[in-house]
């Protein structure tokens, strides 16, 4: 997939931050030197710490540095919204500010879209086992029964649904109606790009998961709403309302743009 003679970017990554002023500024320098990124989003999500003004002054420093401030504190998945929404780019990925996924491993996991296999491509902590930090083990058991509970509604066999890394043909993401909130987005883009019917893969990454005290987020209240979100996204929303215009199919793009060539 190479890049269009409009120069539209190959790959856009969207980073929604809250609250992280002690790791902003290192992701941002790592996704900087990923070769394939044309444009990187920062949204900050009303942070109280010092992260607009980081986020300021590492766009000031780079012409391919977006951002945008939410003046009330929204959630992730409304950062994702605003991020998508300015993203031009061929391949939109998502990069958590904080440093528990590496930046280095992007290029591995857009190579399916690139190659022109996926349309979508998860990067998954559990496929085949990397380097990853032990933690909390209720969250792997949170993790694996979302991930199991998710594909006994898709029909689709996921292994990581609660991943960060989720990369996408931009057309599709931009076009998708995202209605959850807080956390809800990882099971609700899954519910909807498995009703699209497009080419899902997964890449094994690494994971260095930092603490509550270290600054995660994620806790059992947003587990029990993601229980929710299965059902709902999964039988009380169609294909139709699931996207504001319906991306072509995965084969059928391929064809038509081997065509044009």
């Amino acid at each position: 997939m190479s890049a269009p003679a409009d120069s539209q970017p190959l790959l856009s990554i969207v980073v929604p931050a809250y609250n992280e002023e002690a790791t902003l500024p290192e992701i941002v320098t790592r996704l900087l030197a990923v070769s394939e990124a044309g444009e990187i989003v920062i949204v900050d999500d009303c942070s109280t710490d010092g992260t607009p003004a980081i986020a300021d002054r590492l766009a000031a420093e780079s012409p391919r540095i977006k951002v945008a401030h939410h003046p009330v504190n929204r959630g992730k998945t409304e950062a994702l919204k605003t991020g998508f929404a300015l993203t031009t780019g061929q391949i939109v990925i998502v990069q958590d500010a904080d440093l528990e996924y590496d930046p280095a491993e992007i290029g591995d996991v857009i190579a399916p879209i690139v190659d022109g296999h996926a349309d979508v491509v998860y990067g998954s902590r559990f496929l085949v086992r990397k380097a990853s930090r032990v933690l909390y083990f209720y969250h792997y058991l949170a993790n694996k029964g979302l991930t199991f509970l998710s594909n006994l509604c898709t029909n689709v066999n996921m292994t990581d649904v609660e991943t960060c890394y989720k990369a996408f043909r931009g057309e599709i993401i931009r076009n998708m109606t995202i209605t959850s909130s807080g956390f809800g987005f990882e099971i609700e883009v899954t519910a909807k790009v498995a009703k699209l019917g497009v080419a899902i893969y997964e890449v094994p990454i690494s994971y260095r998961g930092r603490t509550y005290e270290q600054g995660k987020k994620i806790g059992m209240k947003d587990g029990i709403a993601a229980l929710w979100y299965i059902v709902r996204f999964n039988f009380l929303c169609s294909l139709e309302k699931s996207f504001r215009t319906l991306p072509e199919a995965g084969s059928a793009h391929r064809a038509a743009r081997r065509k044009r060539r």
